[in-house]
């Protein structure tokens, strides 16, 4: 069912920005990312695609699919490696899921970990606090 549900999501994205070729994807991707996907893109779309299409989040898959659209990547040749790459991962990640749902499921209903998981939390919020902030004193001072 995700792959049924992802495939058409690429199409719509490919209706969408294929139109606008190159010119469209700069307004979607920053510098950075429509730099690196172009380079993957002209050295091998369909097995960047591929690899995309394998990788979990946060991997920015999305950027990879409107890149191959924007490119002019043949669409019939996307939509399929899409499929048959998002249907490898969804059936492996199910898999999983099978033969070890039960003991991560044990895992997350021990006291210890769940501690560890709190004191993650709460260290990666104050962080994150802190480095908001630091970012706001440094924005502050340039003006």
């Amino acid at each position: 069912m995700s792959t049924i549900g992802s495939v058409p999501g690429c199409l719509r994205l490919d209706l969408t920005i294929r139109p606008l070729g190159e010119k469209g994807l700069e307004k979607h991707l920053s510098k950075r990312q429509l730099k690196r996907v172009k380079q993957k893109a002209e050295n091998g779309a369909g097995k960047a695609l591929a690899l995309a299409s394998l990788a979990p989040p946060p991997f920015p898959f999305t950027s990879f699919v409107l890149a191959a659209a924007a490119l002019q990547y043949p669409r019939q040749r996307m939509l399929n490696v899409i499929a048959v790459t998002r249907l490898i991962r969804f059936l492996a990640v199910g898999t999983l899921g099978l033969i070890w749902g039960t003991t991560i499921l044990q895992w997350a209903r021990n006291p210890v970990l769940q501690g560890i998981a709190v004191g993650l939390v709460v260290v990666s919020l104050v962080a994150s606090a802190l480095s908001v902030y630091g970012w706001i004193m440094r924005s502050g001072s340039k003006s």
